[in-house]
Order: structure tokens, then C-alpha cells, then sequence
């Protein structure tokens, strides 16, 4: 059951599951009650508990891939974005998508072309504009010291920067031809903007 939190005009970030990492200037959202969202709210459940177009920017790290119908939650996410909003979403790579037990999917660069109306075979009826992608070869530096030693953490994010600078020189070529020649890239990074009706 969600919580009743602030007028929609007050809500203009959202972070959408937001886990143990809550965002201290967005309205964090998780399902999991005791971790202290500001809103408990399955993403899996439709619609969300706040109004069309209330925010200028969404967040979702690591989110997309553990819910049933992604297609279905971006159509959520356009609607509670007001035209010209960010949606700025990080998921894994398909290369590394599947060393979770909970990831339903991977995503790869083609991810963009589901929400061109350009692309009729792939349009799924929810429009967004891509502004960036970006492959990361080391993703999410903070849960690495759980299971590394500072020289590994410390290598393995020098080594990322690198092989990232030469990756996103052409995401398409890297995520396609290159990526297992690295051992795979653990996300890919989107910022799309909703564009007006």
C-alpha cells in the first residue's frame, strides 16, 4: 500500500527502487517497507500512486530488469513525466545481464529502438527520445568493496575507465562485435526525454 507523501506539484524526482541507496533530493520508491522509502509501491503494479506529468526526472538503476513487462513500466514512467522530462535508466548489459537469479532480462543498445515511432517494427507505443547511451564495463563501484580488496576495486576502475573511453567511442560496434572480447560490460546506461503529445 503506498503512503500518501506531498501534493503532486511538490514531486519533481523519483527514484524507483531505490533499495539502500535512497537519493536525498528525489521521492524514493521500493517495495520493500522496511528499507524506509518515502513511497512502498510495487513497480510491478500499475498505475503508480501519483499523478501524470508530476516529475522533471526519474531515476531507475538496476530496476528494469527484475520487473515482468518492461515495456509496461516505461509506459508508466512516460506518464508520470511531464514532456520534456528525464528518465535517466542504468540496466545490465546482456553480456553480464543473467549473474543475478533475479534479472529477467539483459538490454542491449538496440533497447532505444522499441520507443522510436520512426522504427515501426519495433515501436511498442511509447515514444522517447534517446540523448545518451553508454556502456560500462565496471558498474556500480560501491558493491565491489563487499567482495574485493581496495588494489582490486582500485585496478578494476582504472581498467573500466579505460575500456569504457574506448567502448562508448561507438557503443553499436563494442556492444555488438566486442563486448566478450572484455568479458562483457556489467550496464548500459540510457537518458531518454519524454517528448510532448
Amino acid at each position: 500500500m503506498a503512503q500518501t507523501i506531498a501534493k503532486p506539484t511538490e514531486l519533481r524526482k523519483l527514484n524507483l527502487g531505490s533499495g539502500k541507496y535512497p537519493l536525498k533530493d528525489h521521492i524514493n520508491v521500493d517495495f520493500i517497507a522496511s528499507l524506509n522509502p518515502d513511497v512502498v509501491h510495487d513497480l510491478d503494479v500499475f498505475p503508480y500512486p501519483f499523478e501524470g506529468g508530476a516529475f522533471d526526472r526519474i531515476f531507475a538503476s538496476h530496476v528494469l530488469e527484475h520487473l515482468h513487462d518492461p515495456f509496461k513500466a516505461m509506459a508508466e514512467w512516460r506518464r508520470l513525466l511531464r514532456a520534456g522530462g528525464e528518465l535517466h535508466i542504468k540496466v545490465p548489459h546482456f553480456s553480464r545481464g543473467f549473474t543475478h537469479p533475479d534479472h529477467k532480462r539483459g538490454f542491449d543498445v538496440s533497447f532505444p529502438m522499441f520507443f522510436n515511432p520512426q522504427l515501426p517494427p519495433w515501436f511498442v507505443g511509447t515514444h522517447f527520445e534517446l540523448q545518451s547511451m553508454r556502456l560500462h564495463w565496471n558498474a556500480q563501484i560501491y558493491l565491489k568493496s563487499y567482495v574485493a580488496s581496495r588494489p582490486v576495486v582500485f585496478v578494476a576502475r582504472v581498467m573500466g575507465g579505460v575500456i569504457d573511453a574506448v567502448a562508448n567511442l561507438s557503443p553499436l560496434i563494442f556492444s555488438r562485435l566486442c563486448c566478450f572480447w572484455v568479458g562483457g560490460f556489467e550496464e548500459i546506461e540510457f537518458i531518454f526525454t519524454r517528448p510532448p503529445d
